[in-house]
């Protein structure tokens, strides 16, 4: 009979975000580390975020090829993040979690339909290495008014934990949860949940060298993407022979290095990606240009497709959502994809018209034009400039910023301040992200599943919205 282990190795991982060309060199360190440890256990746990619909391998294989690399790396359980809970449809998550070869954990995430977790996640698991028996319970941002578009209910995240924790803790030598609820909140539940060891968290990417401990408990995280791997070690103690926790760190990933069954694994998806995505949309007649600092048909014709998808009487959107020009000839979802690769949904707003003013005059000065944004969905590089449809504009390029009394009108009347008007627009401006005014709209509506590169498509089958794109809506009066 194998004798009971004295020593326990956990690896951690977060917020991956589908950069597979990380994936290889982490399986390295990862397979290093377990060598290392020899005949003593070791679990490897993924505290969310691993897929990024951004990704080529991952939109074109609806999340499968990151299945794969999770399976083949070797991971023990996994919990999500509001990647893959909010940018999936639960038809997708159960398709593609159903492949997974460990359990997903999440207590805080339930069917609205019947108040339990779905069929492929537990609200926690029991697992034994070597005699040690370690519970693993994990809890996801709680998006809850995204979630509930979705068929979902967010559980508020705290209670959702204390509840497992209490219940787990006097069955397990160490208790793990897997937190993609950010470091403010990971180092409040130290505080409040009793008999956790460690708390591996994610969500805010960031990364702790050395795990702050709080009352007891280990708060860790990994960083973002794959650049490095977490690593604590725990060993049982005398007098009571419990486990307490003897090292903790984060080795940093070499892109160099290569894991030969991941890097292939991660090279044929990135095919099978690009084979799913060649799929023909339209056939342009001209290109449309975009500019971050002005109007462009590229800019007026995301502008368009919002308006008409939310069927508002105006739509605001940001240039910077567009990484180029859409080119003249074949488009295919490869191609809307590349162009605009941002999770971002779709909303309707009620906004006053003082704060769509403050906005279009925000967006004729460089400070927010270039202003570089993190997260929120966003994957493009700048804010960029305003495009809209449903509103004209005159201006004057000759005055200082924020000197522009521009004159700004609705289906041909003056926009009024205090007057409020149905505003299509993101989801990423009502976090109060960029152009800040447009988070003061209410009674957002937020239209899920539908990301900005479906609207697009929809757009490019309309007939003369390729025209439409070349009209101004910002004229330039400097007389």
């Amino acid at each position: 009979m194998k004798p009971i282990s004295e020593r326990l190795t956990i690896l951690h991982t977060n917020d991956i975000h589908s950069h597979f060309d990380m994936m290889s060199p982490l399986a390295a360190v990862i397979a290093e580390q377990r060598a290392a440890a020899g005949d003593e256990p070791l679990l490897l746990l993924d505290v969310g975020d691993h897929m990024d619909r951004a990704a080529t391998e991952t939109e074109g294989t609806m999340g499968q090829a990151n299945i794969d690399i999770l399976n083949l790396t070797g991971y023990d359980a996994v919990t999500i993040g509001n990647n893959e809970g909010l940018t999936f449809t639960a038809e997708m998550l159960s398709a593609v979690f159903s492949g997974l070869q460990c359990p997903v954990v999440c207590c805080n995430f339930v069917e609205t339909a019947t108040g339990e977790p779905p069929h492929w996640m537990k609200r926690h698991v029991i697992l034994e290495r070597d005699g040690i028996r370690i519970g693993v319970t994990g809890a996801t941002a709680a998006f809850a008014s995204f979630y509930a578009l979705l068929g979902w209910d967010a559980l508020d995240p705290e209670e959702a934990l204390r509840k497992e924790c209490s219940l787990l803790a006097p069955q397990v030598d160490i208790l793990i949860v897997l937190s993609h609820l950010g470091l403010p909140t990971d180092q409040r539940l130290a505080e409040n949940l009793e008999g956790v060891h460690a708390i591996l968290g994610g969500h805010t990417h960031h990364l702790l060298e050395r795990p702050q401990i709080i009352g007891g408990t280990a708060v860790c995280g990994a960083g973002k993407f794959g650049q490095h791997l977490g690593r604590l070690v725990f060993e049982r103690q005398e007098p009571d022979l419990s486990f307490r926790l003897v090292e903790g760190e984060c080795l940093a990933v070499s892109p160099e290095l290569r894991e030969e069954r991941i890097h292939s694994a991660a090279v044929t998806h990135l095919e099978r990606g690009r084979e799913a995505l060649h799929e023909s949309v339209a056939i342009t007649d001209r290109e449309l240009r975009i500019d971050y600092q002005g109007e462009s048909p590229f800019g007026n014709f995301l502008a368009q497709a919002v308006r008409r998808f939310t069927g508002a009487k105006i739509a605001i959107v940001n240039t910077g959502q567009l990484l180029g020009p859409l080119p003249e000839g074949d488009i295919s979802l490869g191609m809307l994809h590349g162009l605009c690769p941002s999770p971002i949904n779709p909303c309707i707003v009620k906004l006053k018209g003082r704060d769509i003013r403050i906005a279009l005059e925000q967006s004729l000065t460089e400070e927010f034009r270039n202003k570089a944004i993190f997260g929120y969905g966003f994957r493009g590089k700048q804010l960029g400039s305003l495009a809209v449809d449903g509103l004209n504009i005159l201006y004057d390029s000759l005055v200082l910023p924020y000197d522009n009394d521009i004159a700004v009108f609705v289906e041909g009347q003056p926009l009024k301040d205090d007057q409020e008007y149905d505003v299509g627009t993101l989801d990423m401006f009502t976090f109060r992200i960029g152009y800040e005014t447009l988070a003061n709209g209410k009674d957002a509506v937020y239209l899920l599943p539908h990301f900005l590169r479906d609207l697009l498509r929809m757009e490019l089958q309309r007939p003369g919205s390729l025209e439409e794109s070349f009209i101004s809506r910002w004229n330039n009066d400097t007389t």
